[in-house]
């Protein structure tokens, strides 16, 4: 469809895009928080995503096996809880265009983040900086911020960060090779979210990838707003490595187990440096009680403790959901929803003397539009939540709104569209 020829901002529209939609049945598979006994139009699962409507069996039948086996759950559980992560691995890695092999879920975000940058972020006297894009996500940054501090370093020196140009709330991508080349003798790490959190941008992991390791940098992705939204392909683009947390487009509940990717490349070379724990450690010999750590040769060996069981499973119950409808109709639909949600937001705007921005690139973007309302700031927020639209507000002054395809419809768009324009 043509976003400016043939899209209407009309309910007949939307609930016969809705009519159409393959996908619509699925938004029965969610709870929905209510508004005057009505679902609410619920634009934030690029903060928290909905809980699926089968997350509670999933639970409840690790605590049914909890208390009928106690510890014996390990091995007689329905579901074993000794090798419980590895009912996780196939769906995810299918999700983030790796090897099973390549796929561990464990811990939470940040934590990923730092061990993973023990291992790949090994300055030297000559090679030490880090490149990340400015206003990554704050967690990020204190991350990284440290990393650099821990190892002796000047934060104002080896910090590298990529700005949008004056008047820009976007990066222009010829910046970020340039600085590449800039610094290419002393660039250890690039360090970027493959979605940034604030403007929604999509920045190009494969051709970063390419460059930061051309110049000899290790390169890695925070995909906390792109596992589950982006069509992603990291063994193929030689990624180096990732983290993404569960909670956002994965659906898997409020700080759920988080995911890590290392690149197959890297699985053979046990000496590589890293902070080791027992479940990293050779399968076979784990409960031998070896006091030589001998790591796994997958990504499992950057794990550190036995698997989290509750928040796996409500990781387990959505990852099944992803692998029945497929990445592909997702991405089909997230297209068709976001240029919905655009051509509503526009067609406000030739009434409202344009006072909405879209600071969300056309082109490189998932299912999240970022929008600054010029003259409005939180006020506005506040009145959608308070009528029944919940998005996300992030400082200084953008409303984040994801339409996400498991669960919104076009409908959710007009009515937020209605209630916009009555704001406003």
């Amino acid at each position: 469809m043509s976003i400016t020829t043939n899209y209407k901002n009309t309910l007949e529209f939307a609930t016969e895009l809705d009519t159409a939609d393959v996908l619509k049945d699925y938004r029965k598979k969610f709870h929905f928080p209510q508004h005057n006994n009505t679902n609410v139009v619920y634009f934030t699962g690029n903060s928290l995503g909905l809980q699926p409507t089968t997350t509670k069996s999933y639970i409840e039948q690790e605590l049914n096996d909890w208390a009928q086996f106690g510890v014996e759950g390990h091995f007689l559980a329905k579901n074993p809880w000794l090798p419980y992560h590895e009912f996780l691995t196939e769906n995810m890695a299918k999700l983030v265009g790796a090897l099973p092999s390549e796929t561990i879920m464990m811990n939470q975000l940040t934590v990923n983040v730092h061990l993973l940058m023990v291992s790949f972020y090994r300055p030297t006297a000559n090679r030490y900086k880090i490149l990340c894009e400015a206003k990554a996500f704050p967690s990020d940054q204190y991350a990284i911020k440290s990393q650099i501090n821990f190892h002796g370093f000047d934060v104002n020196d080896a910090l590298i960060e990529i700005h949008p140009r004056e008047g820009e709330y976007t990066i222009n991508e010829e910046d970020i090779f340039a600085a590449i080349n800039q610094h290419n003798d002393s660039l250890a790490l690039i360090m970027i979210g493959g979605v940034n959190y604030f403007s929604g941008q999509v920045f190009d992991m494969a051709a970063i990838t390419k460059a930061g390791q051309a110049v000899g940098a290790v390169v890695g992705f925070d995909l906390a707003h792109a596992a589950g939204n982006l069509k992603l392909d990291l063994h193929n683009w030689g990624v180096d490595f990732a983290a993404w947390c569960s909670y956002k487009y994965l659906n898997s509940g409020p700080g759920s187990v988080a995911g890590a990717f290392v690149h197959q490349k890297h699985h053979a070379n046990t000496k590589m440096p890293m902070f080791a724990g027992w479940w990293g450690h050779d399968k076979e010999k784990r409960f031998l009680m070896e006091s030589t750590f001998e790591p796994i040769q997958t990504v499992e060996r950057w794990q550190l403790s036995n698997a989290p069981i509750f928040s796996m499973a409500a990781c387990r119950a959505s990852l099944d959901i992803f692998n029945e409808v497929g990445m592909e109709k997702l991405l089909a639909k997230s297209k068709l929803l976001t240029e919905y949600l655009e051509f509503v937001i526009n067609d406000i705007n030739l009434r409202k003397n344009n006072c909405l921005q879209i600071i969300t690139p056309i082109k490189n973007r998932g299912c999240q539009i970022s929008i600054v309302a010029n003259g409005y700031g939180k006020a506005l927020y506040n009145e959608l939540i308070k009528n029944g639209v919940i998005p996300d507000w992030r400082e200084p002054n953008v409303i984040r709104c994801a339409p996400v395809p498991l669960y919104n419809s076009f409908t959710d768009i007009f009515r937020f569209g209605e209630i916009l324009n009555n704001l406003l």
